[in-house]
């Protein structure tokens, strides 16, 4: 299972949940200490701004990024959960748990996994960017993207609720 929370939610939520894996999508990572009881090759840091397009001075999500987190989803062995985090927990932690569970379920339909995260979070508002390289990188062929495009944007908030994303 995997948990989507706020960088300011997440200890609290990977001390709630057992979790021994995590991920964080935050540019500035000097804000994010690693949990002591959570092993350094279990901590995947993208260090990633929110953005969709390159801009000066911000580091947008790329192909090595996208490619990293399918790497690292696809050792984790689902023996205790995952947490997956970003600043505020809408937009770049929504894309990686959804990458995720794409790449957990290669069978599963995309509409449906894009769904189950509306349904957990009227906020999450999956980063297009990420969203679009894992398509393609997943040979998903558009559905990702359409998925997302279907649910979409979130409600307007500046820090997304904690929510889980069940795999099956």
């Amino acid at each position: 299972m995997i948990h989507v929370c706020s960088l300011s939610r997440l200890y609290a939520t990977v001390e709630e949940t057992k979790a021994r894996h995590i991920v964080t999508l935050l540019r500035l990572i000097d804000r994010v200490q690693r949990p002591s009881h959570i092993a350094p090759e279990n901590h995947l840091v993208l260090a990633v701004d929110d953005i969709v397009a390159p801009a000066d001075g911000y580091t947008v999500p790329g192909e090595e990024h996208v490619a990293r987190l399918i790497d690292f989803v696809g050792t984790w062995d689902r023996a205790a959960p995952m947490v997956v985090h970003c600043f505020a927990g809408i937009s770049r932690s929504t894309a990686a748990a959804y990458v995720a569970a794409c790449v957990l379920n290669p069978q599963r339909d995309e509409m449906q996994i894009a769904q189950a995260i509306r349904s957990a979070s009227r906020t999450a508002q999956p980063n297009a960017r990420i969203v679009g390289i894992a398509d393609r990188l997943l040979k998903r062929e558009g559905r990702m993207v359409r998925a997302v495009e279907t649910i979409g944007p979130g409600f307007a908030a500046t820090e997304g609720e904690p929510f889980r994303l069940d795999l099956a």
